[in-house]
């Protein structure tokens, strides 16, 4: 795993590389307003009672879990049977481009137009309706870039391009929303509707972007109509037994979400109860978002360089040590939050690389697979990858709420006890060093495509080629 991988020069223009960025920017424009004012508008706009309300959320996430590998194998078992001259994802990513829009604007208008169980239901299928149109654009967004990029580099151009379509729509709503909201009325519904309706605006034009600046580069291999039978939603069972890189990606995601959350959940705590000085945490996101810039403009380069696995698993490492060695310094010393806050934000910039790059590993495991089994299943693999990124997010919302507990934190107190402000840097410091070593373990004695494997892929794919033609 050491050697250096071969990479052939990129052939990704500037037009593909922005308008793949543009998908991920344009549903979180969406996305985020839906996952930072969602409770807020269920609670103090719609009057739901918190016990109802925790209930339909128990029932959202199930569907949610499901959802993403569901939409995967629909798309791969549809094209397997029609064969789709526009391509395997651009029919569903026009299809859904407007749903994603819509939806989210009937999401934060229509159930305040009733009242009661009528609302409680109305709610209900909205936003069913929304996720399902969000997953109908992800899922193929996503396992798009295993038919756009060729190696190592094109993958980590496109992940790139991704993170910062994320990252900088992401922060819109974030900073725009809340003046939305304090203008009407955090408690207004005409607030939500004008926040739903901009933002839904912004997300269609960029997902329209990302449908007409991207292409499917590579052509699908002609078939026999009987494609569409061999391909089952169970085939995903062989895939975790017989695919090691698949696997390595799924342990390493549900390790890294769970920790992205733990951290989140109890991020306060650290600041508020062992450090002092809760403002401080406000400028978390402030340092950690060019630090994350930086590694996105390098990342092409040191994928070439070290491989994309490399750069990622470099990446874990490097963050794994700093956590711990932040941890020890919180052991003996009394350590600054402006140290805390600068030292803790680079650890988990070197971590946040995985989760960056993730994605052109994905499309490696794609091209495995089809290697592995002489079938082409992008949608069913990054369905069950996002799968295992939503499992990772509920156990560590979980996990979170439950340690702090187990440390023995009480909110009655103006000062925690020793034990419990150690247990909280156990949490918040050493924890997130501990997933991390868990997703470098994964890559490091898990992954297995080596250069050899990938020669021999590209091989196996030129026969492929040359034996359909």
């Amino acid at each position: 795993m050491g050697k250096k991988p071969k990479n052939t020069t990129s052939t990704l223009t500037r037009k593909h590389i922005w308008g793949y960025g543009m998908g991920d920017a344009g549903a979180c424009m969406t996305f985020a307003i839906v996952s930072m004012y969602a409770t807020r508008y269920y609670i103090n706009v719609l009057k739901i009672d918190t016990t109802i309300m925790a209930t339909i959320l128990l029932i959202w996430n199930i569907w949610d879990a499901v959802n993403d590998p569901l939409m995967g194998a629909l798309m791969d078992k549809v094209f397997a049977k029609n064969r789709n001259p526009k391509g395997k994802f651009r029919p569903w990513l026009m299809r859904s481009t407007p749903l994603i829009a819509v939806t989210a604007i009937i999401f934060f208008t229509v159930p305040t137009f009733f009242e009661g169980t009528t609302m409680l239901v109305v709610l209900f299928f909205c936003k069913i309706a929304y996720e399902a149109s969000y997953t109908m654009f992800n899922i193929p967004m996503g396992s798009l870039l295993s038919s756009m990029a060729k190696n190592d580099e094109e993958r980590a151009q496109l992940s790139s391009a991704r993170g910062f379509g994320s990252t900088v729509s992401s922060l819109v709503p974030v900073m725009t929303a809340p003046l939305i909201l304090s203008y009407f009325g955090d408690t207004n519904p005409t607030a939500y509707m004008v926040c739903s309706v901009i933002f839904a605006a912004v997300g269609f034009v960029m997902c329209l972007l990302h449908c007409l600046w991207t292409e499917e580069r590579s052509e699908p291999v002609a078939a026999s109509q009987s494609d569409a039978d061999k391909i089952k939603v169970t085939d995903i069972l062989g895939v975790f037994k017989n695919n090691r890189a698949f696997l390595a990606l799924c342990l390493h995601s549900v390790c890294i979400c769970t920790q992205q959350s733990v951290a989140t959940s109890l991020g306060t705590y650290m600041y508020s109860d062992v450090l002092g000085n809760l403002a401080l945490m406000s400028l978390a996101s402030l340092l950690s978002m060019p630090l994350a810039f930086v590694f996105l403009g390098l990342a092409p380069k040191m994928a070439k360089k070290f491989g994309l696995e490399g750069f990622i698993r470099h990446g874990l490492m490097i963050g794994t040590i700093l956590y711990v060695a932040l941890f020890v310094m919180h052991l003996v010393m009394n350590v600054p939050a402006v140290v805390h806050l600068v030292w803790s934000a680079v650890a988990g910039s070197f971590v946040s690389i995985s989760t960056q790059q993730q994605y052109g590993l994905v499309g490696e495991s794609i091209d495995y697979n089809e290697y592995l089994t002489g079938k082409r299943t992008e949608g069913s693999i990054y369905g069950t990858f996002s799968l295992s990124r939503r499992v990772g997010t509920t156990i560590g919302n979980s996990l979170g709420v439950l340690m702090l507990g187990w440390i023995g934190y009480d909110a009655n107190l103006a000062v925690q006890a020793a034990s419990t402000l150690t247990g909280i840097k156990v949490l918040c410091v050493l924890l997130p060093g501990i997933f991390a070593l868990g997703s470098w373990l994964a890559f490091r004695f898990v992954w297995n495509i080596t250069p050899e494997v990938r020669e021999k892929m590209r091989a196996a794919a030129e026969a492929k080629k040359v034996a359909a033609e």
